[in-house]
């Protein structure tokens, strides 16, 4: 394995460690046993994925070829679920907010990374269509997300809160933009930096969308 293809492993196995995190604790809180929690664990963690090679033709989807992102988020999912029901006033307590905070970091980062992902896994296969790119990136950061809020009966956190969607889209242009004037490398670092740097400031700034009152 190259220094690259390493560099992006570790940063998808980031990304796919923060959104199973995420679709655990849904699962957590939402009462559910541990085969529902794992289930959005890996659902978050992989869903995105799984839309964009189905949608690419890429057939059996990644995930059942390369086991190594699900058993990451089966792993996540089963620790979060030992270390509540051992310590479950963990649940009531200021650790939830400062864990919840790291994990938007981690989670800001798997998006930048997935979203540019998506895109590089589109040109791989030859695709040059503008459209297809962007909607691939995008899916391929947020679809997850989306299918975990879906199953756990909630409004998906993307159409609801701190312009999530919008930094994948952005980034996503950039990397489109950046390609035509830097080597491939360097606009998918700018372009996931660039998600990353939305994310963060629209969390900490509270930015959301104009929506109807």
């Amino acid at each position: 394995m190259s220094i690259s293809r390493l560099a992006v492993f570790i940063i998808e196995i980031i990304g796919t460690v923060a959104f199973a995190s995420s679709g655990a604790m849904i699962g957590i809180r939402k009462n559910m046993d541990i085969f529902g929690i794992n289930v959005l664990a890996i659902t978050t963690a992989l869903g995105g994925g799984l839309i964009r090679d189905l949608v690419l033709g890429i057939i059996p989807p990644n995930m059942f070829r390369n086991s190594s992102y699900a058993i990451a988020a089966v792993i996540t999912a089963c620790l979060l679920f030992l270390l509540f029901r051992l310590r479950q006033q963990l649940l009531e307590s200021r650790f939830v907010e400062l864990y919840e905070k790291w994990m938007n970091v981690m989670d800001a980062i798997g998006l930048g990374a997935f979203t540019v992902i998506g895109i590089d896994t589109a040109l791989s296969l030859g695709y040059d269509s503008t459209f297809l790119l962007l909607f691939v990136g995008v899916i391929t950061g947020i679809g997850g997300g989306m299918l975990r809020d879906i199953m756990a009966g909630n409004t998906p956190f993307v159409f609801v809160k701190h312009v999530y969607a919008c930094a994948s889209i952005a980034g996503a242009v950039v990397c489109l933009i950046l390609r035509s004037f830097i080597p491939d490398a360097g606009a998918m670092i700018a372009a996931a930096g660039l998600v990353i740097l939305i994310r963060l400031l629209a969390a900490h700034y509270r930015w959301n969308l104009p929506r109807v009152q």
